[in-house]
């Protein structure tokens, strides 16, 4: 059962995202809004993975789930993408399980209780 839905606007074809912990919404619904997405999430106790704003906003003025891990680093070739994502998950995952929002930055990662 997938613990992470990862949303249209990250990789879709990255190993570390290919598990059975993962969800990606190119398999679910492409074209869903962010509330369906948000509901989804929540009925399946799903975190979202995401570069949109509109989740970790809605993750500020809500409880869990869904919990949401927002990914900001820019612009970066694919390469570095998953070469920092791939150094920065576990850090990740250990703070999304005791935070409702987790930020990463390239410099950092930040986390909301």
């Amino acid at each position: 059962m997938p613990n992470f839905l990862i949303d249209v606007n990250l990789p879709y074809r990255f190993s570390l995202w290919s598990g059975d912990d993962f969800e990606h919404m190119r398999d679910v619904g492409e074209d869903w809004t962010d509330t369906q997405i948000w509901g989804y999430a929540q009925e399946r106790n799903l975190v979202i993975v995401s570069k949109d704003t509109d989740f970790s906003d809605r993750a500020l003025v809500s409880r869990p789930p869904p919990r949401v891990i927002h990914v900001r680093l820019g612009n970066m070739r694919m390469r570095d993408f998953h070469g920092l994502i791939t150094q920065l998950w576990p850090q990740v995952i250990e703070l999304s399980a005791m935070n409702r929002l987790v930020t990463i930055y390239r410099d950092r990662i930040e986390a909301i209780e």
